[in-house]
């Protein structure tokens, strides 16, 4: 299972707006309606909220995973968005956050949800991908260096 398999392109924003936690969930979730990947966003937004009321999804390192289960979609999707400037997002380390995998996953798909979190978590602990996302010049820069990053954990 490799993350872009969930994540094409067009669901990666190199540049987000987004100024505090929630615009950020906003922007993605609005980037999976743009994409006709959901079609409930405020439900969405209710339960990745929902979720970051359990424990805030910022890793630390510059790095979130929000993620929900979802009972409106029958497959997972994803999105990814880069803060140059950084946003606040309640980080384990208490830093800004600059990247941000959002994923929804469908309520009866507990495996495929871990499966996916680790892979991601996996992918983001090697300090040179990380630094590869923020140094891309766009979206298709961003994409490629996941590829590339996946292909050297992968094989």
């Amino acid at each position: 299972m490799r993350v872009l398999d969930y994540l094409p392109e067009e669901v990666i924003e190199a540049e987000l707006k987004a100024e505090t936690k929630i615009e950020v969930l906003r922007e993605l979730v609005q980037l999976l309606v743009n994409n006709n990947k959901i079609r409930n966003p405020d439900k969405a937004l209710e339960v990745l909220l929902e979720r970051e009321k359990l424990g805030s999804t910022g890793i630390g390192d510059g790095v979130a995973i929000p993620h929900a289960k979802f009972n409106d979609i029958k497959n997972l999707v994803a999105a990814f968005g880069r803060s140059r400037k950084g946003v606040n997002f309640e980080s384990l380390d208490n830093k800004p956050a600059h990247l941000f995998f959002l994923f929804l996953a469908p309520e009866n798909s507990a495996t495929l949800h871990l499966k996916i979190l680790a892979r991601i978590s996996r992918l983001l602990k090697k300090p040179t991908f990380r630094e590869a996302l923020m140094q891309a010049k766009n979206s298709a820069d961003i994409y490629r260096a996941i590829a590339e990053e996946e292909k050297d954990v992968i094989g």
